[in-house]
């Protein structure tokens, strides 16, 4: 018994713990009374210092403890020395440094380091290069040391060819770091800018080589890592097109001007305003949505007076006008015409923002081949399958569709788990070629039957389609963008999964609907045939309707 040590049991152990708690909660709350008693009572010291180093040096992340420190701060710098002062700030930041050891991700901490440097008159931004260096080898994602980083860089005036080489030395060291992948996204367009094509534009062709280069190193080292292949498709992206007006609509049956954008806008005072001209005259009116609702979309409508469609004149010219781009449309709708329009010839890029896209295509051309050296490799690599398709699709979208289709099948096996969205995506994909092709040939009728469509998408570029095949497929719902489609008259939707027709209301030609074989609940189809009851007798008469 005796000179050996008692072993606490585990309730013992547990109720020493517990006590323990107990009593540090208990100075945690004291501390914390007294710092907001004094701040109440304006007692701005360095007594509240050391009251918040108690509470901050165990929880950092307690961010009003950190504004009053601020408080005290600045009370002090209107009553301290020079001298003191510096004595102060050293202590300051060497306090800063234990809290970033409790907690490197502490919001409040990095934002009082900013604060601290950003009053002093000289900072050391060297010591706070080699900090972020040295916290960044812990951990080498850690984004707040990153952002810190980022503004003692600008605030420094670091050369972005220094910081550059900076991820040199962190990617060298771990491929898989993708903050420094990021960072050079955003250093090497400073390095290399290109004023003709903004600041996101393309990077010169030898420098995205070099780039090219090492990523590839990067993804042969270690395929199954995220970081490169997001460098990757950055690389090879390009920046957004302008907003452009894509076409303009002119019905005389409906008495209504259709707008289509280049992506979703918002019409309205304080957002951006669309100017109409009619025979050089400005004309006031209403803008809308198809579906009613006042938020950005593709397209907007507005309602034509009778006297702008006065048929007893030999024509009309109406002209839109964007205020925002400065971009315009113009079509003439003549006597005895019923409808007019103007849109963009079709081109892909016009169309469609490919994920990847550079001026050369033998530089996407030696990515593909690249890519496809390496699936041989890792045949069950996703990212280099999905790398793979949007590849192709950059390079001839219509040209490599059988074969973007059989890697889709190969990426669905590899990776069940996100089978729904490549099922998307192919669906997009698809209907996309399907618009270029009815672009190409110059027609209003597009077929997607038997394409194992999941989803809907750009169907803002079908504004001026009358007959659109939808049957055989795979669809859940009809949605409300449908009502971009301004000119259908005939939709065939039959075999699919359809559970809403939400879309289908706000059609205004519609004459034929074909609906068989759906999920569609009886409740549904009532409502349908009590809204065709109400419109117009000549348009989607109940007869036309097939369940």
């Amino acid at each position: 018994m005796h000179g050996r040590l008692k072993v606490k049991t585990s309730e013992e152990q547990a109720e020493a713990k517990r006590l323990e708690r107990e009593q540090k909660l208990k100075l945690y709350q004291s501390a914390t009374q007294a710092v907001f008693q004094k701040r109440q009572a304006g007692e701005l010291d360095e007594s509240v210092l050391e009251l918040t180093s108690q509470i901050l040096g165990a929880n950092p992340d307690f961010a009003t403890l950190w504004n009053c420190r601020r408080e005290v701060i600045q009370q002090l710098e209107t009553q301290k020395s020079p001298e003191e002062l510096d004595a102060l700030v050293k202590a300051e930041l060497g306090f800063l440094e234990s809290c970033l050891r409790v907690n490197p991700k502490s919001y409040g901490t990095w934002h009082h380091r900013c604060w601290l440097l950003g009053r002093l008159p000289e900072p050391n931004w060297a010591r706070e290069l080699e900090l972020c260096a040295r916290f960044l080898e812990v951990d080498e994602r850690n984004f707040h040391c990153w952002d810190y980083r980022r503004f003692v860089a600008a605030r420094a005036a670091v050369a972005p060819a220094e910081e550059l080489a900076f991820t040199d030395s962190l990617i060298t060291r771990n491929f898989s770091n993708y903050s420094s992948w990021h960072y050079r996204s955003c250093l090497l367009p400073q390095l290399h800018p290109q004023p003709d094509l903004g600041p996101q534009g393309r990077l010169p062709e030898n420098v995205l080589l070099k780039e090219l280069e090492l990523v590839q190193n990067a993804f042969f080292t270690d395929p199954n890592d995220q970081s490169a292949w997001f460098y990757h498709r950055w690389l090879l992206g390009r920046a957004e097109p302008q907003d452009v007006l894509r076409c303009l609509h002119v019905s005389r049956d409906e008495a209504c001007l259709s707008v289509c954008f280049s992506r979703p806008l918002r019409v309205g005072s304080g957002v951006g305003t669309l100017l109409l001209m009619v025979d050089e005259a400005p004309l006031r009116v209403e803008w809308r949505t198809p579906d009613g609702r006042n938020r950005p979309s593709h397209v907007w409508l507005c309602d034509l007076p009778a006297a702008s469609l006065n048929d007893q004149l030999p024509q009309h010219t109406f002209r839109v006008i964007w205020t925002a781009s400065d971009a315009q449309k113009e079509c003439v709708l003549f006597k005895g015409h019923q409808e007019c329009w103007c849109r963009d010839s079709a081109t892909e890029e016009q169309l469609f923002r490919c994920e990847l896209s550079v001026e050369k295509s033998t530089v996407l051309q030696s990515e593909l081949e690249s890519c496809k050296e390496l699936q041989e490799l890792e045949p069950e690599n996703k990212w280099c399958l999905l790398t793979i398709i949007l590849l192709m699709r950059a390079l001839d979208p219509l040209l490599y569709e059988k074969e973007t289709l059989q890697y889709f099948h190969t990426l669905k096996a590899v990776d069940p788990m996100r089978a729904a969205y490549l099922d998307d995506l192919r669906s997009k994909f698809l209907l996309e070629n399907s618009v270029l092709r009815m672009e190409y040939a110059d027609v209003r009728v597009v077929y997607l039957a038997h394409k194992d469509l999941t989803v809907l998408c750009h169907l803002d570029q079908l504004l001026l389609v009358t007959h659109l095949d939808l049957s055989h497929n795979r669809l859940r719902a009809l949605p409300p963008a449908l009502g971009a489609l301004r000119c259908l008259e005939v939709l065939q939707a039959s075999d699919n999964a359809l559970e809403s027709l939400d879309g289908v209301a706000n059609l205004p030609r519609l004459q034929e609907l074909s609906l068989c074989n759906n999920r569609i609940l009886l409740s549904v189809c009532r409502q349908l045939r009590g809204n065709v009851s109400k419109r117009p007798s000549n348009v989607l008469p109940s007869n036309s309707l097939q369940f």
